[in-house]
């Protein structure tokens, strides 16, 4: 059973002696690859070597216990520890995004509400800096546009860590993608009105540049002054970068680093996993309309969350998913909504294709 993950274990096999070859270690790009794909398969490994230990232990435990009853219990221990086991390598082993185990860019903008929801994308950024640190990644600021309430029109971060399961940062966070919405009174609402806003979210994988080339002729690239909350200039130089892909007409900009040189190369980041997006965007085409509902696009416009505060209600409506913790999960607390979007999307990887 389970000789499926044989390639896989030769592969890491493969992987394991790159590692030991100091002609890895001198090139950062292919240590960053090979670390993290041996990284990925590695619970694929252990698992292995457990449930076929378990598989080996069980049947000699049935074998004592035609002479011995006493092993009959034994047997019985061994054989729920296998069906636990081959359930999680089942989970690890289902078809999936090959860019689960990434690192994210996470890009908040504010939407309908003014100034509210672009207190409501602050919120949301830092939400997901707390859950971040609950699970040690890290975030680093890519561009931001500040209100002068301490808001964002918008904001984008890197977010980088080792996952779990061969689950990074990108696998784990895929699914916040869409429209999320708040209710509740704002701090510029003076009648104590509830109020509805949304603000919106987009994750794709961080590419690395040898993993998506881009041509120069593809681009058209504008410099200007940076400027800050209030239009107060925070630069005095055009620093500020503006990158234009032909082709698509996708549009990025940086203007948070104080050389041109760094906006340009933190654009150029931005550009590779919006692209990367709208190419999984277009590989996810011949899926399932169900499956398409938990694969998000650049360009999607669903509503996927509600963040109700006068009920401390908390909803996924992809799902179904609510709870009344609403407080906690601001606070960081969202790993009980992401397994259930990963078990909703493991199940329609299950299923098979075309279904």
């Amino acid at each position: 059973m389970f000789e499926n993950a044989d390639p896989l274990i030769a592969e890491y096999d493969q992987l394991e002696v790159q590692l030991a070859d100091p002609a890895t270690h001198a090139d950062p790009v292919l240590m960053r690859r090979v670390g993290r794909r041996y990284a990925a398969l590695r619970p694929v490994v252990e698992a292995l070597a457990l449930y076929r230990g378990l598989a080996a232990d069980r049947e000699a435990a049935l074998e004592l216990a035609e002479q011995d009853p006493a092993f009959a219990e034994e047997a019985g221990a061994l054989g729920a520890q296998l069906e636990e086991t081959a359930a999680r390598l089942t989970r690890l082993l289902a078809p999936r995004d090959p860019n689960d185990d990434a690192d994210a860019i996470l890009e908040i903008k504010s939407g309908e509400g003014g100034e509210e929801s672009a207190l409501f994308a602050a919120d949301l950024l830092r939400m997901y800096q707390r859950y971040a640190e609950q699970v040690g990644w890290h975030l680093e600021v890519l561009d931001s546009q500040a209100t002068d309430l301490g808001g964002f029109k918008s904001v984008t971060v890197a977010v980088k860590g080792t996952g779990v399961d061969g689950v990074g940062p990108y696998g784990r966070l895929k699914f916040e993608g869409g429209v999320h919405r708040v209710q509740r009174v704002p701090v510029t609402e003076t009648q104590g009105r509830i109020h509805t806003s949304a603000a919106g979210v987009l994750v794709s994988p961080d590419i690395e540049p040898e993993e998506l080339e881009i041509s120069e002729s593809d681009l058209r690239i504008d410099v200007f002054r940076a400027s800050g909350p209030g239009g107060q200039g925070v630069n005095t130089t055009d620093s500020a970068v503006r990158i234009t892909h032909l082709p698509t007409g996708v549009v990025v900009s940086c203007q948070n680093e104080r050389s041109q040189l760094q906006n340009r190369e933190q654009a150029m980041r931005l550009l590779r996993s919006r692209l990367a997006a709208i190419r999984e965007a277009k590989a996810a085409e011949a899926a399932s309309a169900a499956r398409r509902s938990q694969v998000r696009t650049v360009d999607r416009s669903e509503r996927i969350r509600t963040y109700n505060f006068p009920e401390n209600r908390f909803a996924d409506h992809r799902i179904g998913f609510k709870a009344h913790n609403l407080d906690l999960v601001l606070a960081g607390a969202l790993a009980p909504v992401l397994d259930a979007l990963a078990e909703a999307d493991l199940a329609e990887r299950l299923s098979g294709p075309g279904r």
